[in-house]
Formats: structure tokens, C-alpha cells, sequence
């Protein structure tokens, strides 16, 4: 995965909007969280982050629909943006991140090893990515971190250009 956003930059762009983030991780996780905390000054804009690692977590605590769980598994679309929206909510932050998919050894719920999904949730909408990652598990739980602030990052750029 090409370049890596500087996490000093996506914290700069939250505090310039004075704007919040919160994080819900699953196959990264805490690294994501962790990337923006080592930022002097994160805790005027992280608000905080969930590691939903276990699929009745996602459930639980972020709300994420039981129906699409039982139905998909974790790995989908819809699961990254109801982890992203529900840790929003959760956390009381303008931003919500999610992060879910399979970094290995083997598949899981009929995914292949490298598949992720990353969302944001923004005042204004969702987006959502499907990656297909290669390496093995540290590679793809790094890119899945790099991709979801990259996304984060260009939501921030669009949200900048609207103001």
C-alpha cells in the first residue's frame, strides 16, 4: 500500500475542523487507534477506540446488525460501515473509523486471506473500501491501517473543500 498518510497530518486536519475521531477495530486490532495516539496532542481529537475483535462484540457494542452477522459473518461492506457508524455514535465523535476482514492464516466466513473492509463515518454519509491485500498477516494488518486513514485523510481533504 503507497502512501502512507502522516497520522500528525490527520490530527492537524481534525483539530483545524475541530472535529473528532473514534475508531472501531477488528482484524487491526488497536493499530489503527494506537497510529493516532502517538501524535503529541491526539487527545484534544481522538476520542477514543473499540476493539471488536470477537463477532458478538461487533453486535454488542457497536450494534452492528446480528441478522447481517449471522447471515455474512464479519468480513462485508455493511459490517465496516455499522462498526464505523456504531463506534460514532458510541464514542460521540464527528468521525467513526472501522476496520474489519481476514489477515490469516486461513479464510474466514468464506473470505480469503488478504479481503478487508475499511469505512468512515461522516456527518455526511459513509464511505466504505474493499481491499484485497497481499502478504502475510503483519502486511495486511499494516495496509488495512494505512488504507482506513488514507480514507479518513481524503474525507477530511472533501470536508476541507466544502467549507
Amino acid at each position: 500500500m503507497s502512501g502512507a498518510i502522516d497520522p500528525a497530518v490527520i490530527v492537524a486536519a481534525l483539530r483545524a475542523e475541530d472535529a473528532t475521531v473514534a475508531v472501531a477495530e477488528s482484524l487491526t486490532g488497536g493499530l489503527v487507534v494506537a497510529r493516532l495516539v502517538q501524535v503529541p496532542g491526539a487527545s484534544a481529537v481522538v476520542r477514543g477506540g473499540v476493539v471488536a475483535y470477537a463477532t458478538d462484540l461487533k453486535h454488542s457494542v457497536l450494534g452492528v446488525d446480528g441478522g447481517l452477522l449471522a447471515a455474512g459473518g464479519a468480513v462485508q461492506a455493511q459490517v465496516a460501515e455499522q462498526m464505523a457508524t456504531g463506534v460514532r455514535r458510541v464514542l460521540g465523535s464527528t468521525y467513526g473509523l472501522g476496520t474489519t476482514g481476514v489477515a490469516g492464516p486461513t479464510e474466514q466466513d468464506g473470505q480469503p486471506v488478504g479481503r478487508a473492509f475499511v469505512a468512515v463515518a461522516a456527518p455526511r454519509g459513509v464511505r466504505v473500501q474493499q481491499l484485497d491485500l497481499p502478504g502475510g498477516r503483519e502486511a495486511v494488518r499494516e495496509a488495512c491501517t494505512v488504507a482506513v486513514l488514507q480514507l479518513l485523510a481524503a474525507q477530511l481533504a472533501d470536508a476541507g473543500r466544502r467549507d
